[in-house]
């Protein structure tokens, strides 16, 4: 699957969850933060894809997705990031 489709499918998966994900650009990498007391993932739209996909990844492992549908190659992507964190 090629990377705009794995980062649009990623933005399907914030909706099922009801998160939402900020597109900003700054001095910062991105990951999850809270604002007004909601979870929300921030990504820096001036980084490469590449980069927004593994922050992406990486926010979405601190989340239940087992009784989520997502496609398979977005639940592989993701889970390719949790063997790195251990």
């Amino acid at each position: 699957m090629g990377k705009k489709k794995l980062y649009i499918e990623f933005e399907l998966l914030a909706e099922k969850l009801d998160l939402k994900i900020i597109k900003d650009k700054g001095s910062f990498i991105g990951g999850i933060c809270i604002i007004k007391d909601k979870k929300v993932i921030v990504i820096n739209k001036m980084k490469p894809l590449e980069q927004r996909l593994r922050v992406l990844a990486n926010s979405f492992l601190s989340y239940n997705l087992d009784d989520i549908y997502m496609v398979p190659a977005l639940r592989a992507y993701i889970e390719q990031f949790r063997s790195l964190r251990m």
